[in-house]
Order: structure tokens, then sequence, then C-alpha cells
């Protein structure tokens, strides 16, 4: 089995960056809430304590019985778990009446202390914390401080147990990652052996044990996740699998016949529904956002079921779910929130079951398997786009003509960013690789124009494209002027209806990435 790590998770907002960054040591990892930490696994080498919105001396704070873990496992504290372990072994944590938070330099650095290998004096840590460790436990000694913060960094004397009070996966922490490297690798013994090729191998394996000769049903959306959960299933159990993609007809220019086209190459058994007469009877005259999304969701659910009913014989369902999906996560009030499946409520209604083989992924590993299975790179790397589609970027109500409007300037600006290049370290990549996700939205505007010696009164639309990691905060993209301008010219002399075009240049947050 693979070694792991085990992140305990206090609720901080970070927590997940943390899983990241261990899984970038090719290193596997779990994130799992703090009274949740797997006794009498063999295969976990280390513990991470990860930050946390409260301070240790609120009465509802998070604690753990460190006596599961202490003496086991190598153990290192981030922020709140720095400052959890000093107020469990008799050191002070006190209230600074100051958050700091914000860029610091290490003003002392103890090169004996296995973490700091490699890490000089004056680099740069980010601090978020509003207590401050005024005294260390006992048996604790300190290994690194800040011209504000005396403990910034401490270790035990004898045993492999580490704190630090600033944020080592954030990226403000230059060395942040050479600190988590040391902890891992050299303290916790890490033989980084997690890949995409050795995920496929012993996901392949599992698959044939799991399924054996039953037949497995996917819904396919085009997009990376289930993409990718298709090929790994189909390379376990071959025609086994039946992938039903459903056009909702709110789709991108062309996409349903090039997505069956393209898994048709791929040697998937899939089946195409247009049931777009449907959603669009379904969505005549609504306007809320809310609503569109659920009358979707309901349709795909039924026309997503009466396709399945047609295999009797199938035992189970496949998801493109991922770990961030799946991560249980921890609210102010301590309660665990876990996310919805991609397709909640089939797998009960089909009388199911559920079979997710991407389940452990983050989405940056979800594109590296695809790549390992030999997928094409415009599937792998392409946006994300959302379950409803285009509803969603037509402000209003959805008919046909406004659906083909935009399908049309999207197709343009979509194509202008993949073929437009600008070099990035010394090679030519282009805007499409460079941003996160891109799309137009039609607004419930008209503007007056002219065109020729004509007046119009047509539609507005807004270009949005924005860069991010995760989706979780985004900035808009600074694309070039003259791309915008390129791009604004083309949509509107190639699309009738359209007579101006914006950008918008809101970063999430306060907006979001969709409009709707």
């Amino acid at each position: 089995m693979a070694q792991k790590i085990i992140i305990l998770d206090f609720g901080s907002q970070t927590t997940q960056l943390i899983g990241r960054r261990v899984r970038e040591m090719n290193t596997f990892c779990e994130i799992l809430p703090y009274n949740k930490f797997p006794e009498n696994d063999p295969d976990v080498i280390g513990v991470i304590l990860s930050g946390s919105p409260y301070s240790v001396h609120d009465p509802d704070s998070f604690r753990i019985d460190f006596d599961k873990i202490r003496g086991r496992y190598p153990i290192l504290g981030i922020c709140y778990g720095a400052q959890l372990t000093t107020h469990v072994f008799g050191g002070k944590v006190e209230s600074t009446h100051a958050h700091e938070y914000g860029r610091a330099n290490l003003t002392a650095v103890d090169h004996t202390c296995p973490i700091f290998e490699g890490v000089e004096v004056g680099s740069q840590v980010w601090m978020s914390h509003g207590d401050s460790i005024t005294q260390l436990g006992e048996g604790f000694r300190a290994v690194g401080s800040t011209a504000d913060v005396q403990f910034a960094a401490f270790q035990h004397e004898s045993e492999p147990f580490f704190g630090v009070q600033f944020h080592p996966e954030v990226f403000h922490s230059l060395d942040g990652r050479r600190m988590l490297e040391n902890f891992v690798i050299k303290v916790c013994g890490s033989r980084q052996d997690w890949s995409a090729d050795s995920f496929i191998e012993s996901t392949v394996a599992e698959l044939r044990q799991q399924l054996g000769d039953d037949r497995v049903i996917l819904g396919l959306s085009g997009g990376v996740d289930s993409s990718v959960a298709a090929v790994l299933l189909h390379r376990a159990i071959g025609r086994n699998l039946t992938c039903i993609f459903v056009d909702h007809g709110m789709l991108r220019k062309n996409e349903f016949h090039n997505v069956i086209r393209d898994y048709e190459a791929l040697g998937l058994n899939i089946i195409g529904v247009d049931a777009s007469a449907k959603f669009f009877a379904e969505l005549s005259g609504v306007e809320e956002p809310e609503a569109k999304r659920k009358i979707i969701g309901k349709g795909f659910i039924d026309v997503f079921d009466a396709e399945a009913q047609k295999i009797t014989d199938a035992k189970w369902l496949a998801q493109g779910t991922i770990y961030p999906d799946c991560i249980e996560s921890l609210n102010i009030t301590g309660k665990v929130i876990k996310s919805h499946h991609n397709v909640g409520g089939l797998p009960e209604k089909m009388n199911l079951r559920l079979c997710e083989p991407l389940r452990w992924l983050f989405k940056d590993e979800v594109r590296g398997v695809g790549r390992a299975l030999g997928m094409p790179e415009h599937l792998i790397s392409r946006h994300p786009f959302p379950g409803p589609g285009l509803a969603v970027r037509i402000l209003g109500d959805i008919t046909p003509e406004k659906v083909q409007i935009l399908q049309e300037a999207d197709d343009i600006f979509i194509e202008g960013l993949r073929n437009w290049t600008t070099e990035v370290n010394g090679r030519e990549v282009s805007l499409y690789d460079q941003t996160w996700q891109a799309g137009v939205i039609l607004l419930p505007v008209r503007s007056v124009g002219v065109m020729g010696d004509e007046r119009t009164y047509e539609r507005a639309v807004a270009l949005r494209a924005v860069t991010s990691t995760d989706a979780m905060t985004a900035d808009w993209a600074h694309l070039p002027y003259e791309f915008l301008a390129k791009v604004s010219n083309e949509i509107i002399n190639k699309v009738k209806g359209i007579n101006r075009v914006c950008y918008d240049i809101s970063s999430k947050p306060p907006s979001t990435i969709e409009w709707e």
C-alpha cells in the first residue's frame, strides 16, 4: 500500500493547499476532520495539524487526543496546530491584541532542526494569527524567530515533533515548500512513490477486483473529470462500461458532436442523447438563476435515468467525483460539511452501487492521470464548464435564439484564446492555457450602435477570463489589449444580434467566476 501523510483539519481555509503541497512531493495524503484520526493504519508515516479560525482559548475550539499520535508518528503543527501543541503541553499562548497577518522574515534559524535544512536567515514567511506563543511547552525549544515573533518555530528536544506559527503551504512563504519537503521526505521518510502511473496501475487492479464482470454506467459531461474517469474505467473493464452523454441544448457550439467524436476515438462505448427540446420547453420563461439550475439538474437526472433503464443488467453508477468533492470540511460551528456528488440522488434512484475511481485526486492530479493514459491534450487541459452550461451565462430567460447567439460569440472568444500565444518562461503559451476559465455572458440589456449607415439596438455581451489554481479564489486575466480589440471586433462583425462587447475585471472574492 502507499505511504500516507494524515492532515488533521481544524477548519483552516488553506488545509487543502497543504494537501496539494504534499501531493506535489509524490506523497499520498489524506485530509480528515481533527477528530477522525485513523487508528491502526499501517500506511501512515506522519501527521500534520492544520490552522484554524479558532483561538485555543475559545471554549468551542477543536482539540485532539495527542496520545493517539505522539510517539507513534512525526508531527508538524501549522499555526493553530502549533499553538494547540503549546497550549496542551504546558506552554503559553496569549492574545497579541493585534492580528499578525502578512509577510515576515526569519531573523533566526537553527539549522540543526531538520525542517530548516537549506532555509536561510531572512527567508520570507506568511503570518496569519491573532494569538502568539509566548512560552514553549516542556521539552520544546525554539528553532526559528521573526522580528515580532520569538517562537515562530519550535521542535521537541527528543522527538520528531515540530511547530511553526506561519503558513509554509502558501505561496508567500518562499521556502515553505522546502520546509514541508524536509518534514515529509527527510523526517517522515516518504519514498515519494505516489505518481500518476502508480495510481493508474493500482486503481485499474482495484477496479477489476471491485467490479468483476459487472456492467457500469457513467454519465459523461465532456469535462476533464468524467472523461478521465471514463478512460480509466475503460482500461479496467472495457466494453462493460457504457457512457451516457446528455445534450441539454446549452453546450458550446458543436460541442455535442465534437465530444461524441472524441470519445468514440478513445474506444469508449457511448450513447449520446439530444434532449435539448425538453430542456428548452421546461426553461421557457424562467429567469431566476437557482430555478434554472434546479430545472436542468432534475431534467438531467430524468433523461439519464430513462436512458440507463435500458441497460437492464447495470449494477454500478460511476462518477468523476474528485478529492475536493469528498473532503469533509469544518465550518466555524464545528459541524462537518460534505460536498454533494456530481449527480446527487442518482445512485439511490437507480438502485445502483457507486464507483468513484478519482475520489482521491485533486484536479491537477486528474490531468496528470489523463496525460499518463495517453488522452488528447485538448480534453485534459479543457477549462471547467458549468453543469447547466450556457444557461447560467444567459442572464434572464432562456431561448434557442439567445443560446445560438451566445454559442457564436463564445466560440470566437475561446478559439481566439487558443490561437493567441505569448511568451512565458521562454516558450510560447496560448492565452487559453494561461487562464483557468473563460467564457462569454449574454447580458439582459440592449445598447445603441451604428453599423454602416444604420442605427442598431442590439445585445451586449461581457467577456470573462480568470486565472486561478483551484477556483476558490480567482483574479481577472490581464489579457492583451490587442487581443481584446481583435475579439471584440470579430464578435460584433460576425455575430448577428450583438453590437457591444465588455470585459469583466472583477476578482473572486468578492465576485464569483460565473455570473449566475
